[in-house]
């Protein structure tokens, strides 16, 4: 397998390091000046210019945690992407094991052995940090682990998949299995390129409890969000 290779370039200008076609589609890594994208069958995913929202993905759990009293929480991440999340929690010596779901191998690739090892390479071998090479959904369905958080960053949010099959994740049974894999008590935390009051409906209907949304300000346009909520003990 090739290793993309990463070479400054024209801000506006950018540049495909590769390119993979997989199980679910079409997946690219893109150099655009310092900075790197991920792009899934043609959909703008995240890139590596701001992980503000990530951190925050991991901090509202995390804090929401300690507040009742929860120390040395085990969390599941889902989604790998440019790798902030898994990075911004290994720097906290709080958590006491770190997995990680991601389903394209490619993205796996680039963490490994290509560019974006600049951002998770310490997170990864931290012995707390493991990757699980599965799809989400399945994994939520068939694992006997336990969390006590849940952060979910794999779509633009949930009335915005980047794939049609993701659309199960925030369905009443696919936050039936979110709440499966979590603790009592246990926090789930889903990122969002947007405010939904219809997602917060679904997760008060699916029986969570203490739902709110916490925004991040952008440079322009609407808020990112992480829509918080809470599996009753």
């Amino acid at each position: 397998m090739a290793v993309p290779v990463s070479v400054p370039v024209p801000e506006e200008v950018p540049v495909t390091l590769d390119r993979r076609e997989g199980p679910y589609g079409e997946v690219v890594l893109r150099q655009r000046g310092v900075h790197h994208e991920i792009i899934v069958n043609g959909c703008f995913l995240m890139d590596t210019s701001d992980g503000r929202s990530e951190r925050l993905l991991v901090d509202a759990a995390y804090d929401a945690l300690a507040a009742a009293g929860r120390e040395h929480p085990c969390v599941l991440i889902g989604g790998l992407g440019v790798g902030f999340s898994l990075a911004h929690a290994a720097a906290n010596p709080g958590w006491r094991r770190i997995a990680v779901v991601e389903r394209e191998q490619a993205i796996i690739d680039w963490h490994r052995a290509g560019p974006l090892a600049a951002i998770s390479g310490q997170a990864l071998a931290d012995p707390r940090s493991v990757i699980l090479h599965t799809d989400l959904i399945a994994h939520l369905r068939t694992t006997t682990d336990r969390y006590d958080a849940l952060c979910l960053d794999i779509d633009n949010g949930p009335g915005w998949t980047v794939t049609d099959d993701n659309e199960n994740l925030y369905s009443p049974a696919g936050l039936a299995a979110c709440q499966g894999v979590l603790e009592p008590g246990g926090i789930l935390a889903v990122w969002s390129a947007q405010p939904s009051p219809i997602f917060e409906d679904a997760l008060r209907n699916a029986g969570f409890s203490g739902v709110k949304t916490e925004e991040i300000r952008v440079a322009r346009g609407v808020p990112d969000v992480v829509h918080l909520a809470v599996r009753p003990a």
